[in-house]
């Protein structure tokens, strides 16, 4: 994987030893009394990734002065939600590579995938509990209700051709964004913040996942297979309808229409070359680009009010360099 940007990881060097500490509480609430469980989780997490939506939580956990214990075991459960979507993804979508090895799915079986990403929702609940705090359960009750909708919207628009933007809003929006803006939320509520501060970092929140997520969909047409350790073309060999596809639709000739619409409804990889070219002929990845750079700009607009301090500065940065994102 490539390395981060500059800024990014000056951003995330910022909350290194708070990372650590949530790493510490992954590793002692993955215990288990049954083997599997703990090898299968632990296989997953160990393959790295971002950690946005912990590093998120932390970052404006620091922003806005909070320092209490809660903030790790609050980054953890976010983890353990996130975790657990990606094990029940890759088993909906057949997956057999994730960041650059083979999916849970493809080394333990789909069982052992969806039911150890069953135990990591039960135990983020056991975590959210410990904090004695309805809104924080309130929360996070609600946006692993809202991603299980997106998960299922999405499977509703599976090979769907006349999928258009605000459809595929609504899916990201819950599928993805809703754990990033339930992040923000919660550093919200530990720091005692008003409904007005909690509803701007929220808004924070929700915009960034939509921009991480849109820029994902530009590198599955654009992005380099191996430092992304994933397979180009996975999303339309999945039957996904994202916005570089719906943009090509919307601009392209009748004929290279219906060769992408029976490319969606069929998810015939084999015509992949064909569909990248009509997208980039079409200006369909620089206008896709565009439009994670204007929920880019709605994410930093949305804290510019929060205390200036190097976190509120890391979270600029943040989504100002998300653009750069390659991987």
């Amino acid at each position: 994987m490539a390395a981060s940007s500059p800024s990014t990881a000056a951003a995330l060097a910022l909350i290194q030893p708070d990372m650590r500490e949530v790493d510490n509480v992954i590793a002692e609430r993955l215990h288990s009394g049954v083997p599997l469980v703990g090898q299968v989780a632990r296989y997953i997490i160990s393959a790295g990734g971002k950690r946005l939506r912990p590093a998120l939580l932390l970052l404006m956990a620091g922003a806005l002065g909070y320092r209490g214990a809660q903030r790790f075991n609050l980054a953890a459960v976010v983890e353990f939600i996130h975790t657990a979507t990606l094990l029940h993804d890759d088993v909906v979508d057949e997956s057999t590579l994730r960041r650059g090895r083979a999916t849970a799915n493809e080394s333990f079986g789909n069982p052992a995938s969806v039911l150890v990403g069953d135990f990591l929702y039960s135990r983020a609940f056991q975590m959210m509990v410990d904090t004695g705090n309805m809104r924080v359960m309130a929360v996070l009750a609600d946006a692993t209700n809202v991603i299980a909708e997106g998960e299922v919207q999405q499977l509703m628009n599976t090979h769907d051709a006349s999928l258009d933007e605000a459809g595929y809003l609504h899916v990201i929006r819950s599928k993805t964004a809703k754990l990033f803006e339930a992040s923000a939320r919660l550093a919200a509520i530990l720091a005692g913040c008003t409904p007005e501060v909690e509803q701007a970092c929220a808004e924070y929140g929700q915009a960034l996942g939509t921009a991480f997520q849109v820029i994902d969909d530009v590198l599955d047409y654009d992005g380099d297979a191996h430092e992304m350790g994933k397979n180009l073309g996975d999303d339309l060999r999945e039957g996904k309808v994202t916005l570089p596809l719906i943009i090509a639709m919307q601009r392209c000739t009748p004929q290279q229409r219906e060769l992408l619409r029976g490319v969606i409804e069929s998810g015939t990889v084999e015509d992949l070359t064909p569909v990248m070219a009509i997208i980039r002929e079409t200006g369909a990845l620089a206008a896709t680009h565009k439009a994670a750079a204007g929920q880019a700009r709605l994410a930093m607009d949305a804290i510019r009010a929060l205390p200036a301090n190097s976190y509120t500065e890391a979270l600029l940065q943040l989504a100002a360099q998300l653009l750069e994102r390659r991987t």
